[in-house]
C-alpha cells in the first residue's frame, strides 16, 4: 500500500492522538515534528522515534512531508497552515478549522493557490450512531428533516483552565464553548440539517468569573432549505452531563445521538466514558433495531481505544484522498462552516439581531467579531 509521509505541527495534548492515529493508520508514514518551542518537539520526537525540526519549511523539504496534522491552539493554526501548503504539504486541522472567518479563508485561499488540500479532524462524524442519522436522512427516512437540536450540557473547572495559559482567554484560545467543546456537535448539526440560512444566538459567562470567555450560548437557527433548528451548550452545569444532536422529519420520525455522555472528554486530560449512541430512533419498522445497536456501538467501543481510532480512521481518510487525488471527509470548506455559525452567535449577541448567511470576515472592527465586548452580562 502506498504511503503518505506525515508530520505534526503543534505538541499539546491533542498532539499524542495525532501521533498515535498517524502511526497506526495504514497510508501514513509518521516521520517528524515541529512544535514552536524546540525543546518540547525534540522530547516529543523521543517518545515517536521519529525527528524533530526548527521550522516547518525545513521539516517538510528534508523529510519529504506530505501532510501535516496541526493542533496548536485555534488562533494560532492559519500561521503553520498557509507555511506548511506553501512548502508542498497538505494539512488537516484539529477543529475548529480557526477561531475567525479571516484565518479560515487565508487558509483556503493558500490551499487554493499551492493545489494542496486543507481538511479539519471531526472525528465524531464517524461514530457509528452518527453515521446511521446521516444514512437515514440520506435514504428519506425522515422524508426531509424539518427540525433539529443541538444540546451540549458540561461543566470545566478551574483545574481545567489552569492547565494551560491560553484556556480561558479570547486572544489564545479564541473563544469558549462555542468554540472549543461545541465544535464537534456544531459540525454534526449542519452536516445533517445542511445550509444555514439565518441565525439569532445569545452567549454569556455565566458562572466562570476568573475566564474571559463565554461559558454558554445559545441559538435560534433558520436553514435554506426551510428547516429550523435550536443550539443550547454550555460549560456551566456541573457536573458534566452530555451532548446531543436530534433531528425531526416532516414525516414524523425523530432520531438522535448522544456523542457524549457521563464526564466530557479532554484531550490529553481525560478519557471517554461512555460510548456514543442513538438515544432516539423512531423511524417505523426500526425502532427496536436500537437496543440492538447500543451494544453493538458498546462492544466496539470496548474492543477499540476510541480517543484514538475515529481519529485514526480520519487520518485514514485523509491520506487516502492524497493518494486518490479526492476531497478529504470533512473539507477546509466544511470546517468553514462550523465557523461561520459560531462567529455568526457572537455577532448575534453583539448587534442583538438576526444574522444572515452567508457571512465574511470583519476588517473593520477591534472587537473580534463581538466576543471582547459581550462575554458577560448583557451589552
Amino acid at each position: 500500500m502506498d504511503k503518505i509521509k506525515t508530520a505534526i505541527i503543534g505538541t499539546g495534548k491533542v498532539a499524542d492522538l495525532h501521533a498515535a492515529a498517524l502511526q497506526k493508520a495504514e497510508s501514513s508514514e509518521f516521520v517528524a515534528v515541529w512544535n514552536r518551542t524546540f525543546e518540547r518537539a525534540e522530547i516529543f520526537a523521543q517518545k515517536y522515534g521519529v525527528k524533530a525540526y526548527r521550522t516547518i519549511e525545513e521539516m517538510i523539504e528534508i523529510e519529504g512531508v506530505q501532510a501535516v496534522t496541526i493542533g496548536t491552539t485555534h488562533p494560532a493554526h492559519a500561521e503553520p497552515a498557509i507555511k506548511a501548503m506553501q512548502a508542498g504539504a497538505h494539512v488537516i486541522i484539529d477543529k475548529p478549522l480557526a477561531s475567525s472567518l479571516q484565518d479560515c479563508d487565508a487558509m483556503l485561499q493558500a490551499s487554493k493557490e499551492t493545489g494542496k488540500k486543507l481538511g479539519m479532524i471531526s472525528q465524531r462524524r464517524l461514530y457509528p450512531p452518527v453515521l446511521r442519522i446521516r444514512n437515514a436522512i440520506d435514504a428519506g427516512k425522515l422524508d426531509v428533516p424539518i427540525l433539529g437540536a443541538v444540546t451540549m450540557l458540561g461543566w470545566r473547572d478551574k483545574k481545567y483552565y489552569d492547565a494551560d495559559a491560553w484556556r480561558g482567554t479570547w486572544e489564545l484560545e479564541g473563544g469558549g464553548v462555542l468554540v472549543n467543546q461545541a465544535p464537534h456537535q456544531l459540525d454534526i448539526f449542519q452536516w445533517f440539517l445542511g445550509d444555514i440560512d439565518e441565525v439569532f444566538g445569545l452567549h454569556r459567562n455565566l458562572n466562570h468569573d476568573y475566564i474571559e470567555v463565554e461559558d454558554t450560548a445559545l441559538a435560534i437557527v433558520k436553514f435554506k432549505n426551510g428547516a429550523v433548528g435550536n443550539i443550547l451548550v454550555s460549560n456551566s452545569q456541573n457536573p458534566a452531563l452530555f451532548g446531543k444532536v436530534h433531528v425531526f422529519g416532516k414525516n414524523g420520525a425523530s432520531v438522535g445521538v448522544q456523542t457524549d455522555g457521563g464526564a466530557m472528554f479532554i484531550a490529553g486530560m481525560s478519557s471517554i466514558t461512555e460510548a456514543p449512541y442513538n438515544d432516539i430512533w423512531s423511524i417505523p419498522g426500526e425502532e427496536h433495531l436500537r437496543e440492538q445497536w447500543k451494544n453493538e456501538d458498546e462492544a466496539l467501543f470496548q474492543k477499540v481505544n476510541p480517543m484514538e481510532y475515529f481519529h485514526q480512521l480520519q487520518i485514514q481518510d485523509f491520506c487516502e484522498a492524497i493518494l486518490e487525488d479526492r476531497d478529504p471527509m470533512v473539507s477546509g470548506e466544511e470546517g468553514r462552516k462550523t465557523v461561520e455559525l459560531f462567529t455568526a452567535i457572537y455577532r448575534s449577541t453583539r448587534d442583538n439581531k438576526p444574522i444572515k448567511f452567508p457571512l465574511e470576515p470583519e476588517f473593520n472592527r477591534d472587537d473580534y467579531d463581538g466576543r471582547l465586548k459581550t462575554s458577560r452580562g448583557t451589552k
